[in-house]
C-alpha cells in the first residue's frame, strides 16, 4: 500500500467517502440495536403498569371486603372502613403507575450511547479532513 503522502487526492478522498459510508452503517446498526433495548424498556414498563392495574383490581376484589369487615367488626364505623381500606390500595397503585410512568420518560428512552458514538465519530471525521 503507498504511503500517504504517495497518494492521489481522488484515491484519499475515494477512501474517506469509503470510510465515512461504513460508519454511518455501523452507526445505524447500533441506533438499531439500542432502539430495541429501549422498546423492550417500554414493554417491561407497559407490564408494570399492567401489573398495577391487576393488582389493584385483585386487591380491591378480594381484600377490601374483608378489611372492611374486619375494621367493622373492630369497632370503626363501617363508611371509615371503607375510606381506610380505599386509601390504603390507592397509594399502593399510585406507586406501582408512578414506577411505570418513570420507566417511559422520553429521557430514559433516548439512544444514548449511539448518541455518545455518533459525537465521537463526528470529532474523529473532522481530524481526518
Amino acid at each position: 500500500m503507498p504511503d500517504i503522502d504517495e497518494r492521489s487526492t481522488p484515491s484519499l478522498m475515494s477512501d474517506l467517502v469509503a470510510q465515512v459510508t461504513e460508519l454511518v452503517r455501523k452507526e445505524i446498526q447500533l441506533l438499531r440495536a439500542e432502539m430495541n433495548e429501549k422498546t423492550t424498556q417500554v414493554v417491561i414498563a407497559l407490564g408494570s403498569i399492567l401489573a398495577a392495574v391487576v393488582f389493584v383490581l385483585t386487591a380491591l376484589n378480594v381484600l377490601a371486603a374483608a378489611l372492611v369487615a374486619a375494621l367493622t367488626n373492630a369497632g370503626i364505623p363501617a363508611a371509615w372502613s371503607a375510606v381506610i381500606v380505599g386509601g390504603a390500595l390507592a397509594i399502593v397503585a399510585v406507586i406501582l403507575a408512578n414506577r411505570g410512568i418513570a420507566n417511559l420518560k422520553a429521557q430514559s428512552l433516548a439512544p444514548e450511547r449511539t448518541a455518545r458514538a455518533a459525537m465521537r465519530d463526528v470529532g474523529m471525521v473532522k481530524e481526518k479532513v
